[in-house]
């Protein structure tokens, strides 16, 4: 994969390619990798991988429904513009052009999210290594959440095998930078359906836990379609 920025077309175009990748090209390299090390074909294994995989292995954040909206989305755009600044080696330009909005708004979302970007520059993590961690700790993070119908050396092999499929895993990922806009939307998506089900969908319950007006709420699901509001 070549870390320089590539023009992919619209948003659904390339989310779309990316469907098509992970159904024919990424999901038989899980299988046959995991079928080889387990033994088992788990196919709930494989497909809670590639759905993680799909929403971009950059943007794979926790969603923490503890706290408010408010600070889960200041949380997430610091996420987000930390690994822009990573895998363009904190080069403000090109991270503006990747997220769609201006410099000045790139070093006012530094400013107030206190990143080091001189750090970040320092650092240098090649964007290979970046993108590889992300999808490494996917991959980790599902086989963790099977430990307890998985045998705990066969456990361990996987493990050991995580970093090889992950570099299979890159190999075949079309890059897909996301524009801030977009990466919000698919957070507010995230989050706002896991605080729905935590609720039973109540909306009344959810806004009160997440400290949004019941109306903001109510326009936020039905813009983002979640869940049928008529």
């Amino acid at each position: 994969m070549k870390d320089h920025h590539k023009d992919h077309g619209t948003p659904h175009r390339a989310q779309e390619t990316l469907e098509q990748v992970i159904q024919t090209k990424i999901k038989p390299i899980l299988e046959t990798n995991l079928q080889r090390v387990l033994g088992v074909t788990i196919e709930e294994l494989n497909k809670d991988i590639s759905s993680r995989l799909q929403k971009n292995p950059l943007l794979d954040f926790p969603i923490d429904t503890s706290i408010s909206f408010k600070q889960a989305k200041k949380q997430f755009k610091n996420q987000y513009l930390k690994k822009l600044l990573q895998i363009r080696y904190g080069n403000i330009s090109e991270v503006a052009k990747l997220a769609d909005v201006d410099r000045r708004s790139i070093h006012r979302i530094v400013k107030e999210s206190k990143l080091n970007v001189d750090k970040i520059r320092h650092d240098m993590a090649r964007a290979y290594d970046v993108k590889r961690e992300a999808v490494t700790q996917i991959i980790e993070d599902v086989l963790n959440s099977y430990k307890e119908v998985i045998h705990p050396v066969k456990l361990e092999k996987a493990y050991e095998n995580v970093n090889e499929v992950s570099k299979e895993v890159l190999e075949q990922l079309p890059e897909e930078p996301l524009t801030l806009k977009e990466a919000e939307t698919n957070f507010e998506r995230e989050f706002l359906q896991k605080a729905l089900k935590e609720n039973q969908d109540n909306l009344t319950q959810t806004a009160k836990q997440i400290g949004l007006r019941y109306e903001t709420l109510h326009r936020k699901i039905k813009k983002l379609g979640l869940i049928n509001t008529a």
